[in-house]
């Protein structure tokens, strides 16, 4: 009765049963992390953001393009969106983060745009679905491993069915995601450079 499940164990290599899970343990023991997200969506420009987040939940993006200058902060205390169109010091708006003037085209809103929701998309796309190694490889100076995770048939999360998504070995740290609708289309790729984990970031960092 014992055979079948050591020829399985013997067939799946170790650690490699639940890479989400394992990169979702990972992101519960970092307290901050520092990147530059270069994003770009079929028919849009590509977007450069110099992204923070800290827990449980700060977050500041620094528009390098479409909007060089602008600044967004986001305080969980509150739930507010600071804004500054034109950098800072400046004119300033104060929003919450469904506001439709700052969410992205994908309706991608600030207060959930940490790694750690994405994660958690994944994580409930994997449910009745597939995880398929896509391979190792090196992403910038990363060594990483590839992730295939296709939902359930007609299942999507966000209106993405399927993501593609690259982890750093030992860390497990995203640094590329692709996302596809139910049609197969390419929604969205997401690379992040730069990548600094548990960085110190000043006091003030986050304060609007």
């Amino acid at each position: 009765m014992l055979w079948p499940l050591l020829a399985t164990a013997l067939i799946v290599p170790a650690g490699l049963t639940d890479p989400i899970a394992a990169a979702q343990q990972q992101f519960e023991q970092l307290d901050s992390y520092r990147v530059t997200v270069r994003s770009r969506a079929p028919h849009t420009r590509q977007q450069v953001v110099r992204y923070a987040y800290r827990k449980p939940g700060f977050v500041r993006m620094e528009f390098v393009t479409p909007h060089p200058g602008a600044l967004m902060i986001y305080s969980p205390h509150g739930n507010k969106v600071r804004v500054w169109p034109f950098g800072q010091p400046g004119f300033a708006l104060t929003l919450a983060p469904d506001n439709p003037l700052i969410r992205g085209p994908h309706g991608h809103r600030i207060d959930r745009s940490h790694v750690g929701m994405l994660l958690q998309a994944v994580h409930i796309l994997q449910a009745g679905g597939d995880t398929t190694p896509l391979g190792k490889g090196t992403i910038g100076h990363w060594p990483v491993q590839g992730w295939s995770i296709t939902g359930a048939p007609g299942n999507t999360v966000a209106g993405v069915h399927r993501f593609q998504l690259w982890l750093t070995q030992g860390t497990l740290f995203p640094v590329k995601v692709v996302s596809f609708g139910l049609d197969g289309e390419q929604q969205e790729t997401v690379l992040m450079d730069d990548v600094e984990i548990d960085v110190p970031l000043a006091a003030d960092f986050f304060q609007p």
